[in-house]
């Protein structure tokens, strides 16, 4: 009887170190695949930088990241749906400004910005003014020298109202002490189309998207909206530099669920650190015309606050901003009656011809 209790005793020790060691095992993460949402559609900027930055997060994490696209409503449907996830680290996306902070100020959402967990900043590209290699404005201030004495006269065309394109000539025009005429447009892609068919005086549009024009001689950036300025456009200063303080654009960074344990968003964070270090990455973001720039989880999260509080600001002090939220039209664009130039050949780019991307 002895030697049987002796033996049920071991067995109850091998039981226990066995599922003490199998809890230790499924403390480990990952260990199962990690879905990492897009909210844009497949094939768009977003969708490509995160099917090109996921392989090298995998080598680095240690285990696999598949890439779901969730888009609709500019961003709000994948956005909702990373926020609603459950928060155990193996699901996580991307968050795109100023469309994650602006649309739930404009209308109800099932989301605001604290029930994110930032993990970290991958892009921040900034904005641009930019006018046509045969413009009449070789500056900043010629331009705005022409738009005091004529006020209105200066079209310039964005990516729709409440845009960062939007906000950021917006204020230009209160710090400069200008007006011009704002034409919305459906897409990036639409915007430039209009510039270089000559049917807008400006386009306002982010570096990363214009640096390919740039080099090929059809467009004149008049200044960039960085802190400092980006090392693939260094000839073309910043707008504090020419004594405006706008730092303005659109940031892409990776999140997770609020409530993700702080041990999970600091290995992942690390993670993504090391592979956008990685100079095989680097070599990829280069040719993608991707301005990198990591922010750790506590300088992301400080960066999205502050831009969302900047942009509640604005909301309330700009005409017409208010009330987009309440207008059924608001997606219906006056510059849909612009006539559009024909597709310019011999480029590298397939949205040049008007094909609009996704961001």
């Amino acid at each position: 009887m002895t030697g049987f209790l002796r033996n049920a005793a071991m067995a109850c020790a091998v039981g226990v170190v066995t599922l003490t060691g199998a809890g230790y095992a499924q403390a480990e993460f990952p260990e199962r695949p990690i879905t990492m949402i897009v909210a844009y559609s497949a094939g768009g900027g977003t969708d490509v930088a995160a099917r090109s930055l996921a392989p090298f997060i995998e080598t680095y994490l240690g285990g696999s990241i598949t890439v779901v696209n969730k888009p609709g409503a500019g961003g709000e449907v994948g956005f909702t749906e990373i926020s609603q996830a459950e928060p155990d680290g193996y699901t996580i996306g991307f968050l795109n400004t100023p469309n994650l902070v602006t649309i739930p100020i404009e209308r109800d959402t099932r989301y605001e910005l604290e029930n994110f967990s930032p993990i970290a900043n991958v892009v921040d590209d900034p904005g641009g003014f930019h006018v046509r290699q045969e413009s009449e404005f070789q500056t900043l201030e010629a331009l705005i020298a022409y738009a005091k004495e004529n006020p209105n006269a200066v079209t310039y065309g964005t990516t729709g109202i409440g845009s960062d394109d939007h906000l950021a000539a917006l204020a230009l025009q209160r710090q400069a002490g200008i007006e011009m005429t704002h034409v919305p447009f459906p897409g990036a892609s639409a915007v430039r189309a209009a510039l270089l068919g000559g049917h807008i005086t400006l386009g306002v549009f982010n570096m990363g998207e214009a640096v390919s024009y740039a080099e090929e001689g059809l467009i004149r950036p008049l200044g960039q909206m960085a802190e400092e300025r980006w090392s693939e456009m260094p000839e073309v200063p910043t707008f504090r530099e020419q004594g405006y303080d706008i730092v303005q654009g659109s940031t892409r960074g990776i999140g997770a669920p609020a409530g993700v344990p702080e041990e999970i968003l600091q290995q992942v964070a690390a993670a993504i650190e090391k592979a956008i270090n990685d100079p095989e990455f680097q070599k990829v973001a280069a040719e993608q015309s991707l301005p990198l720039r990591f922010l750790a989880p506590d300088a992301y999260k400080a960066m999205l606050t502050t831009a969302r509080d900047s942009y509640v600001t604005l909301w309330e002090e700009v005409p017409g901003l208010r009330d987009r939220g309440r207008d059924p039209h608001r997606h219906r664009l006056r510059s849909e009656a612009l006539p559009m130039p024909p597709c310019v050949t011999g480029l590298r780019r397939l949205d040049r011809c008007g094909v609009q991307r996704s961001r």
